[in-house]
């Protein structure tokens, strides 16, 4: 009991030394921060032997890849999926079909496997690793150019191709009646699952958050979005499909719900650390006595896989219309082994398809590929660096994060000015944390989502960093002061317009360094005094200039408040007690005002 216990403790401890070891400096030497978490991971098992038994670490990482594949789908609503539908079942299609075809011509000229065992090696090798690949997209912020999309969804059809390639490797390990029953029933019952996800997520998942969210709990919130995830993945994988794209089904039919941001703020931390113990988890995998009985074998093999599936993700790429500096990026990007490789080679070992040293040997090579992969995808960057100096990015369909506009706060203020910025065709993301407000402006066409403006990852993730303009809309001065000095201090190019309290919070966020600010009663109560002159007899016009008028002295005397403090406006009445402006049309320069005439500002 003690012995277990002391694992309970160590085993991590040493796990995140690790990563807090490894990963800055890898990251320092610009191999990134995955090859730091696979050196890592090969020091402290292999090579140190400090753990063992790291199937069980590897299970309970593979989460941190359902996570990230869920955060993916939360970025893809359903008809941006249905748009990228060419390149998933056309390029997707071709890549598994090619690389798999000529890998499995490559075992069989080798002599070393049978036609069965060379069939599950050369479709098993075909598939790519999923987190890497993504990670490494985050990494270099590269997840949104046109090259990082279809990588994506060469890897999305890849882990629906799972399904079939088990299918398969159940009806070569079977005798043939049998077997094709079997695939029949599990393709069968993969379909239904898929279905059955659909339908639960357009109907049943947006109700939970907004029960959910009226409670107020964020603890809450969190634990539903770990339920909403985890359950998914786990459903998916008892029909026979992964895990990840369980999660991943989940997140599209989430992408277009108001709780979208909130979700992905929540996950993120819980995906960030689960993803890095899954690459330590892979390095701790790697069976060091295999490669070295094997090396010879293994020295020609990895970089034949990854040349061919290179080779292979080029010329596909180029044909789908991809220049040539795309192409060579994800063939750079995606030549590597996948996990999905370790869950089918397994597989094929328990149905004897592949003997079990087979197997330790074809997991090896994915392994191996699979920590070249940085290296690689790092090459690639190098030789196009010149060339990546404008990054093309997809803005078609980019719904929520990445407006030009992103509005925190959603009162009444902020449903007017947006109205301005929607009539005009612009996108807009709004945030606000009012379940109430979300659900009754999504009744009239806005597109707002639930989320926190207060935090920082909530920030991100509603995407401040491709904002234009951020616009506060709050109405409370202390939450207001609270997001603009946040932003200030994580983002201070970002330009920043203000809505203000009064007239000495407008003199506090100028002192901050906003762009525009305005009093939320100012502009209103200049257009009511207009239209009550009218209404005493004035005419528009006198109306309007006076009204002008009164915005131009009111704007000099902010600014020279601004510079000299709030009782700088006492000099301009030569000395004496402050007195209000007029409200007639003046005839005199503004410093004569006769102060009988005053009347309370605005």
């Amino acid at each position: 009991m003690a012995g277990a216990s002391e694992a309970l403790f160590t085993q991590p401890l040493l796990l995140l030394g690790g990563a807090v070891i490894a990963a800055p400096i890898f990251r320092k030497l610009g191999l990134g921060t995955v090859l730091g978490y696979l050196a890592a991971g090969v020091v402290i098992g292999p090579v140190l032997h400090l753990i063992g038994g790291s199937g069980e670490i590897l299970a309970v990482a593979e989460l941190g890849v359902v996570l990230l594949l869920f955060i993916i789908g939360l970025e893809l609503k359903p008809s941006r999926l249905w748009h990228m539908r060419r390149d998933i079942f056309g390029l997707g299609t071709a890549q598994v079909m090619l690389t798999g075809l000529a890998l499995t011509g490559i075992a069989l000229a080798s002599g070393l496997l049978d036609w069965r065992a060379a069939l599950v090696t050369g479709f098993g090798l075909a598939l790519s690793s999923t987190a890497f690949a993504l990670q490494l997209l985050e990494d270099y912020g590269d997840m949104n150019s046109r090259y990082g999309q279809r990588s994506f969804s060469i890897l999305l059809f890849q882990d629906l191709a799972i399904v079939p390639l088990l299918a398969m490797v159940s009806v070569l390990g079977t005798p043939s009646g049998d077997g094709q029953q079997s695939a029949v029933i599990e393709v069968a019952i993969a379909v239904g699952a898929v279905i059955g996800m659909i339908l639960a997520g357009r109907y049943l998942l947006t109700p939970l958050f907004q029960v959910i969210a009226r409670t107020g709990a964020r603890e809450v919130m969190i634990a539903a979005a770990l339920f909403v995830v985890l359950g998914s993945a786990y459903l998916m994988q008892v029909a026979g499909l992964s895990m990840a794209m369980g999660a991943f089904l989940a997140g599209v039919m989430l992408a277009e719900s108001s709780y979208r941001h909130e979700l992905e703020a929540d996950i993120e931390p819980f995906r960030g650390l689960l993803l890095a113990l899954f690459f330590i988890a892979v390095g701790l995998s790697m069976e060091l006595q295999v490669i070295v009985d094997n090396l010879a074998l293994i020295a020609v093999t990895v970089p034949l896989l990854m040349a061919v599936k290179a080779l292979v993700l080029y010329v596909i790429c180029r044909v789908a219309g991809s220049p040539h500096r795309d192409a060579l990026r994800i063939c750079m990007l995606l030549p590597q082994g996948g996990e999905f490789g370790f869950v089918l080679f397994t597989t094929a070992a328990a149905v004897g398809v592949l003997s079990s040293g087979q197997s330790s040997l074809l997991i090896s090579i994915v392994t191996l590929s699979m920590a070249l992969t940085p290296l690689t995808a790092l090459i690639g960057q190098k030789l196009l660096a010149r060339e990546a100096s404008e990054k093309e990015e997809i803005e078609e369909d980019f719904e929520g994060a990445g407006s030009d506009v992103l509005m925190v706060g959603f009162s009444r203020f902020g449903q007017i000015a947006a109205q301005i910025l929607l009539a005009s065709g612009r996108d807009v993301t709004i945030l606000d944390d009012s379940p109430d407000r979300v659900r009754q402006a999504s009744t009239f066409g806005f597109r707002i989502y639930f989320g926190d403006g207060t935090r920082l990852d909530m920030l991100r993730a509603a995407g401040i960093e491709r904002a234009k303009i951020v616009a506060v809309c709050t109405h409370k001065k202390e939450i207001t002061d609270k997001i603009v000095d946040l932003i200030r201090s994580e983002y201070p190019d970002v330009r920043l317009f203000v809505r203000s309290y009064d007239r000495v919070h407008s003199l506090e966020l100028r002192a901050r360094d906003v762009e525009y600010e305005l009093r939320e009663t100012f502009e209103s109560g200049l257009l009511f005094g207009r239209r009550t002159l009218e209404g005493l007899g004035a005419s528009e016009d006198e109306a309007y200039d006076i009204g002008e008028d009164i915005r131009r002295r009111d704007e000099e005397r902010l600014k020279l408040q601004a510079q000299e403090g709030i009782l700088a406006g006492r000099e301009l009445m030569h000395k004496r007690p402050v007195k209000p402006e007029p409200l007639i049309k003046p005839k005199k320069p503004i410093h004569t005002v006769e102060p009988e005439r005053d009347a309370p500002a605005a």
